[in-house]
């Protein structure tokens, strides 16, 4: 493991509000060049977690999330009664649902990321292109720093 800044170094807090910022800009874009209506956040994540995770149960969906399996299940009430997730009882535990992602939620969760990326992919063209090999080389660790966060 390398030497990482301690909490509180302004790089480290720079980085965060940058990251801030970046989903701003990417919600104001969606917003304005989405065709469909962008779900709140909670329920965007919850949907893109269970079309990774087909079959999730809600108190996984709540661990995964780092949310309070209630307010997952709430989530889950809104996302069914408009028709992006269906949920289907476990055949050994009726108290327990599995979720799944509806083809229609599917296709715009595929359209949404896709768009996102159209954007993402635009404002690296107008970067100097050594920054933005740097930005992309980036990826992986920003992935892992999302699961080590997670």
């Amino acid at each position: 493991m390398t030497d990482s800044p301690p909490p509180g170094d302004p790089t480290i807090t720079e980085f965060a509000v940058v990251l801030n910022d970046l989903h701003r800009v990417l919600d104001r874009h969606m917003a304005r060049d989405f065709p469909h209506p962008k779900p709140p956040d909670n329920q965007l994540a919850l949907l893109r977690l269970v079309g990774a995770r087909d079959g999730i149960t809600v108190r996984e969906a709540a661990e995964s999330l780092l949310m309070q399996p209630t307010n997952v299940s709430m989530l889950v009430s809104q996302l069914v009664a408009s028709g992006a997730l269906t949920r289907v009882q476990d055949s050994g535990d009726r108290r327990v649902a599995h979720l799944h992602v509806t083809p229609e939620a599917r296709r715009r969760i595929d359209q949404s990321n896709a768009a996102m990326g159209n954007v993402l992919a635009e404002g690296l063209r107008r970067m100097d292109p050594d920054q933005a090999a740097d930005v992309l080389r980036a990826v992986p660790a920003l992935a892992a720093l999302l699961g080590a966060l997670s």
